[in-house]
Formats: structure tokens, C-alpha cells, sequence
């Protein structure tokens, strides 16, 4: 038996149906009759890993674009959002400590196996598509910090393998502390811009309370609706990945699930670091909006790609007052942009291939090591970003900054796909007292704000497939193609609501077969 067991531990994929990533499992020690600061301390550190998502460079363009386009009108679409994202998250966190499963083992325990390979590779197109976004992110940074070839560039973004090797040397801990210091790295680039552009604090404070024209599809800015910025703003910060990541991360801490009081605790400190954590995220993203109002020029960025917002950061004749003028010229605002955009797309690095490891546990329960699994993935969607330098290799500049950019918007269509298939189990499983028990369970408040958002955010996601679908045909889409790419969408849609509907009935099923597993074992041990 031993003999037998020994090249099992050699091998690159193997079968794993253990604990969700065993390696930090349980393996960060709390403290016990400490006060509120010191315990809260010991417990933050996950929001942080699932806040990178919230603030990753797929946001970036959609805010401020947003800005320059309907001035703070959509701040409240960003707050909504992050309300939104701390109510799934908190559901999330208390599914993997309550349950002690993370959402895709806790989906796969609940559904037939044909099923779990369909939502795992719906995940996985998921994950690429951010990943996509940190392609592009991160050799846009290294081209314009140090002037790297784009080509070049794309292929140092695989070496960020190298990174996460070592990372996996130091320990859980010391990995959240990097992700903090990469994510108030962020944070102080923007303010600092933010500060010295002298924003109308008054107009961003209206801006949070949402009117009708918020979601209006009629008035049209350079290409742009309210709604449609709406659509993107929301679809750029709440991500299916996140839900199964914080399942996971979240029992990394150590617990004693024979005491009830232990798992209540561990349930409301990591509450407050996912709260914590995620309002600094929603500042991020305001920050990201006030500076297309306040730091440039109303509708001064004709290029929203990440190359046009570095060089409008430069450009004096587009930036709001002379205090940024005179900083401007230094050079400093659009080198700390892309030092900023450098930082997201490594944190991004961290968080994607541990939950790509949590899924294909969950799902499909494979396992492989994470830098293998990190060098696949990278891989596989540097393609895309390849094909695409290739293809505008001999047009403009501006041709080539526009494909790069409507890739990394045209990529996210996948996550419409995913996230319900994240969002409605995982509502359903917190609502029910057998998954989590009469404690823990949702509260009628916590039922009642779930639902609505799921719902809304399934319809929101579904009714802007279309426009996303059109995306893919460029700017100057015929008559033609823009139907066939509608229909195109209304497939998709009814896809998914077929899957939808697949995935509620197997959960239904495992429920059922769940309780009946349950009395029967009480009334066996009642006769007994």
C-alpha cells in the first residue's frame, strides 16, 4: 500500500477531493479572549485577497470613462455595486466556515458530475477572461514604464510563474500582507491624483443617490449610455471568481467546529475584514471615476485605453487645473498610473490562480500545482493578446490601443455567463437551515437583499449580452452583422437559462437527497 502511494505525490495532475486548498487550510492561529483591534487583525487578510477582483484593470476604464462621459452620475452605481459585492461575499465566507466546503465542492457534493464539468469550464472561461484583462494590464505597464516591446512584454507577463513559486515559500500570511501593500499602493496613486485635482466634493456626494436618469438608455455621450455604463461598471466589479475564492480563503484561519461560539466569531471577524476591505475597493473605484471628471478636461480623453489615460496624464493641455498641470510636467502622474496598473495586474496574479485551483478541486476534483496551473492558464490567454498585437501590428498606434482595449472589454462577456451560476447556489445553500443550520443561516433581511440582487444582476448581465455580442464586430458593424450578433446573444441567453434551470433542479435533487440521507440517520439512531 505504501509503494503504491509514494509516486502519487510525483505526479503534475492528481486526484484531490480533500479539504479546500489543504495547503493553507486551517493553518493561520487566532487568538482567543483578545480584544476587538487584535483578533480582528489576526482575521483580516481574505477580504484583501477577494477585494483585488473589485479593483483589478478591467475596472479602470469603465470608471473613468464613466466620469468623463456623465460627470459623478454614476457614483451611485459603484456604491450599489459595492453593497452588492459585501452581501455576496459575506455569504461566501460563511458557506466555506460553516460548511467547511468552499462553493465548488459545496456545488459538486449537491450535483450530478456531468454538471460540475459544465460549470468548471464555464468558471475557467471566466477566470481567463480576467486574466485576459491582467495580460493586458500588466504589458501595457511594463511598455510604458521601461519602454519593453509589446510582443516582449506579453511574454514576461508568463514569468510572473516565478513569483508565485516563491510566494508559495513564504507562507499565507505574508502573502496577504504583499496583496495589502500592493492595494493601498493603488489606493495612494489615485488619491494623490484625485487630492490635487480639487474634485467638487458636493457633486460626487449627490452622485451616490441614484435617479431615473442613472439607467437611462436615451441620452448618448461619445457612444455612451447611462445604462451601458451602468452595465459596464457593474460587470467589471462583481465577479463570479471572488464568491469561490473567499469560500475557500476564508477557512484558512484556524477553528474548533465542535464549538458553535468559535464559528460565530470567525463568521463575524471575517464579516468585518470582507467590509473593510471592500470599502476600500468602492474607494478605489470612486477614485477611479472622479478622476475622469476632475483630472482631466470634460471630454479631453478621446482614448480610453490605458495607453490614451497614461498619455493624457502627461498632457498638460488636457488636465483640469494648473496645480496638476505643474505636477503633470514632471512626469510623475503617469508613472505612478502605471506603477499602480503594474501592482493590480500582480494581485490579480495571486487571487486568479487560487481560485483556478479551488475550481478545478471543487468541480472536477483535479489537482495541480499552482505554478503549472498558473504557466496553463497565462498560456492559454496570452493567445488572444498575441493574436491581437499580430493583427494591428502594421496599423496605427491609436488602431493598436483601441484592439487592445476592446479586447479586454469584449473578454468580460464571459463572466455574464458565469456569475449566476456562482450567485443562485450560493443564495440557495446559505438559505437553507440544512446546508448551515438554524444559526447560521440567511435572516429574512439577508434572504430578501440576496434575491433581489441576484435577480437583478442575472437580468442586468443578460439584457447587456447583446450590446456585448456586438462588441465583438468592431466599431463600424454592418446592419447585418449587428442582427447576427444579436441572435448570437439570444441564444446564449436562452443557454443559459436552460443551465439555470439544470442547476436548480440538481441542487433540488441533492437537497432532498441530503435530508433524506439525514433522517434517516436520526431515525436509526432513535431505534438504536
Amino acid at each position: 500500500m505504501e509503494n503504491e502511494n509514494v509516486p502519487r505525490k510525483h505526479r503534475l495532475i492528481e486526484y484531490a477531493n480533500g479539504k479546500s486548498l489543504e495547503e493553507i487550510n486551517g493553518t493561520v492561529e487566532v487568538p482567543k479572549g483578545k480584544g476587538f483591534w487584535k483578533t480582528l487583525f489576526m482575521y483580516s487578510g481574505p477580504g484583501a485577497l477577494v477585494a483585488v477582483g473589485y479593483m483589478d484593470p478591467g475596472n479602470w476604464s469603465t470608471s473613468i470613462t464613466g466620469g468623463q462621459n456623465f460627470q459623478y452620475l454614476l457614483m451611485s452605481v459603484i456604491l450599489m455595486s459595492s453593497l452588492i459585492a459585501m452581501l455576496l461575499q459575506y455569504m461566501a465566507a460563511k458557506l466555506g466556515i460553516v460548511s467547511q466546503m468552499d462553493l465548488a465542492q459545496a456545488i459538486r457534493a449537491r450535483t450530478s458530475k456531468s454538471l460540475g464539468v459544465v460549470l468548471w469550464l464555464l468558471t475557467e472561461l471566466a477566470i481567463m477572461a480576467t486574466d485576459i484583462a491582467e495580460v493586458i494590464g500588466a504589458a501595457i505597464a511594463l511598455y510604458l514604464l521601461f519602454h519593453i516591446p509589446l510582443v516582449i512584454a506579453v511574454f514576461i507577463t508568463v514569468f510572473d510563474v516565478l513569483l508565485l513559486l516563491l510566494l508559495t515559500k513564504i507562507g499565507f500570511r505574508k502573502i496577504e500582507a504583499i496583496v495589502v501593500c500592493l492595494i493601498l499602493v493603488i489606493l495612494f496613486v489615485f488619491l494623490y491624483q484625485v487630492i490635487l485635482s480639487r474634485p467638487d466634493w458636493g457633486g460626487v456626494f449627490a452622485g451616490l443617490m441614484p435617479t431615473t436618469r442613472t439607467f437611462s438608455g436615451s441620452e448618448h455621450v461619445a457612444g455612451m449610455t447611462p445604462i451601458s455604463g451602468s452595465l459596464g461598471i457593474i460587470g467589471a466589479t462583481v465577479m463570479p471568481h471572488n464568491l469561490y475564492l473567499h469560500s475557500a480563503v476564508s477557512q484558512s484561519r484556524k477553528i474548533d467546529h465542535t464549538d458553535e461560539e468559535d464559528v460565530a466569531r470567525t463568521v463575524r471577524f471575517s464579516t468585518w475584514d470582507s467590509n473593510i476591505q471592500l470599502s476600500f475597493a468602492f474607494v478605489v473605484n470612486s477614485l477611479l471615476l472622479i478622476m475622469g471628471v476632475a483630472v482631466f478636461k470634460s471630454g479631453a480623453v478621446k482614448d480610453p485605453s490605458f495607453f490614451g489615460l497614461f498619455q493624457a496624464l502627461s498632457d498638460t493641455s488636457m488636465l483640469s487645473n494648473g496645480v496638476l498641470i505643474g505636477v503633470a510636467k514632471s512626469g510623475i502622474l503617469s508613472i505612478l498610473f502605471a506603477v499602480a496598473l503594474l501592482a493590480s495586474g500582480q494581485n490579480s496574479t495571486i487571487t486568479g490562480t487560487l481560485t483556478g485551483q479551488v475550481i478545478m478541486e471543487g468541480f472536477v476534483h483535479m489537482r495541480m500545482p499552482l505554478w503549472l496551473r498558473r504557466l496553463v492558464t497565462r498560456l492559454i490567454s496570452v493567445v488572444p493578446v498575441l493574436i491581437c498585437v499580430g493583427l494591428t501590428g502594421g496599423q496605427s498606434a491609436i488602431k493598436q490601443h483601441e484592439a487592445l482595449n476592446n479586447l479586454m472589454n469584449n473578454s468580460q462577456v464571459f463572466l455574464a455567463f458565469a456569475l449566476p451560476f456562482s450567485m443562485l447556489p450560493l443564495l440557495m445553500m446559505t438559505n437553507s437551515e440544512l446546508e448551515m443550520g438554524k444559526r447560521f443561516k440567511n435572516n429574512f433581511l439577508v434572504k430578501l437583499f440576496g434575491w433581489i440582487s441576484v435577480i437583478a444582476l442575472t437580468f442586468l448581465n443578460m439584457k447587456g449580452l447583446p450590446g456585448s455580442v456586438e462588441g465583438f464586430y468592431g466599431d463600424n458593424a454592418t446592419k447585418a452583422q449587428l442582427m447576427q450578433a444579436d441572435v448570437i446573444a439570444y441564444v446564449l441567453i436562452a443557454a443559459v437559462l436552460a443551465l439555470l434551470v439544470w442547476t436548480i433542479y440538481d441542487l433540488h435533487r441533492g437537497n432532498k437527497r441530503l435530508a433524506a440521507k439525514l433522517n434517516g440517520t436520526d431515525e436509526a439512531a432513535t431505534e438504536a
